[in-house]
């Protein structure tokens, strides 16, 4: 990595803060890499189970083992009754990202051995959380839409399981494997903002649901998960592939952001866009949802032509741009795009939050205390003198 002089007011980035034997990113070959294994192999060969143990257990499974897993991670699917009905208080006009924190939070009530801070514990306390995601988003879904809250089932993958208790009926295999598939590409991504906020938490010997909870708030930024939305929300504004080409060339000339286009890490297309653009394709033609995917193509290829044009250089597609038309294309809300990132991204989260607390990739646990330049100056070179109330103009 190239030296960099000047680390201040950069957000960190291409700061190396710390080591990990999590994930590996190549920003100019545009590969990503889970514990040695690369994703587009997982995508291609794995289950979201299988990702999940590899990345808390750093191998992976046997078939014994895989079935015995995936068996207490579906037990954890079940949440406690009262998380359901705190969820019940709230408006139904409430940010499902907001709903997801809170009962992220809450989830430490119920957790028995919350002060077991051995790594088999803590690997529990993940499988807790994985395990409640999806039911907690689903249940949102159908309590502010005024439906009966559908359990888990537990003889089911979680994908799979997550779309039941979304729609209240099975999905299509089809539509199954293409969201697991979509979990294990959304599962983990080095340090990005939600997960290095989960570590900084973790750094302070804070419990993991907290952790946890922090990173659901991070992830909701418009910067980082919220993207998926946005780029939904960009392509309904857009709304045809004939007014692609003025609309892009009007936001970069004003200096705005193609949502779903470039990326804070890598300098070619982001890997996972190699499978979730030919699934966003084939899941449009399945369902007769082919518009957004058509429209999102032109609009990549009018904003990198545009791009290249304006500015001399090209801008790398990323994981959102595609996803949002597939997401789509499921039948899913798009507001309900970046909880299913979460649902995906606690594995990472989970794993890089054990390897914080137990210190598995730097040797022993450290407190995450940057520190900031004061820049301030209010009264000249000195410090400012106190006065009373009544002397004050």
């Amino acid at each position: 990595m190239e030296c960099i002089t000047n680390i201040k007011n950069i957000g960190l980035r291409d700061i190396p803060v710390a080591d990990t034997l999590i994930c590996g990113i190549d920003p100019k070959k545009g590969v990503l890499i889970y514990r040695g294994y690369d994703v587009l192999d997982l995508a291609a060969n794995a289950t979201y189970e299988e990702t999940v143990f590899l990345l808390l257990e750093a191998r992976l499974p046997s078939a014994e083992e895989l079935k015995e897993f995936s068996s207490r991670l579906a037990y954890f699917r079940q949440i406690p009754g009262e998380i359901i009905k705190s969820m019940r208080l709230r408006p139904s006009s409430a940010s499902p990202m907001d709903v997801l924190q809170g009962a992220a939070a809450f989830l430490a009530d119920h957790d028995p051995n919350i002060r077991d801070e051995s790594r088999p514990a803590e690997v529990d306390r993940g499988l807790r959380i994985i395990g409640a995601f999806p039911t907690i988003v689903a249940a949102w879904e159908r309590i502010r839409k005024g439906l009966a809250v559908i359990p888990p089932d537990p003889s089911l993958p979680h994908a799979a399981d997550f779309l039941r208790m979304l729609k209240g009926a099975r999905a299509d295999t089809h539509t199954e494997r293409d969201l697991d598939v979509c979990l294990i590409l959304h599962a983990e991504h080095s340090f990005n903002a939600s997960t290095f906020t989960a570590r900084a938490v973790a750094s302070t010997r804070s419990h993991t649901y907290g952790a946890v909870a922090a990173a659901v708030a991070s992830l909701a930024g418009e910067l980082h998960g919220g993207a998926n939305t946005r780029v939904m929300m960009m392509l309904e504004e857009v709304g045809s592939k004939e007014r692609a080409q003025e609309w892009v060339s009007r936001r970069l000339q004003e200096g705005k952001r193609i949502m779903g286009l470039g990326h804070a890490v890598y300098e070619v297309d982001d890997p996972r866009v190699k499978v979730l653009k030919p699934m966003a394709e084939a899941i449009g033609r399945r369902t007769g949802h082919t518009h957004w995917y058509e429209l999102a193509v032109e609009i990549e290829r009018v904003a990198k032509e545009t791009f290249q044009r304006l500015k001399g250089r090209s801008i790398p597609t990323n994981v959102d741009f595609y996803s949002a038309p597939t997401y789509n294309a499921m039948g899913i809300p798009k507001d309900l795009f970046t909880p299913i990132f979460a649902v995906a991204r606690t594995s990472g989260w989970v794993a890089h939050i054990i390897e914080e607390r137990l210190g598995e990739a730097q040797g022993k646990p450290q407190l995450y205390r940057p520190q900031a330049d004061y820049i301030g100056s209010y009264c000249g070179p000195d410090k400012c003198q106190w006065k009373p109330l009544k002397e004050r103009s």
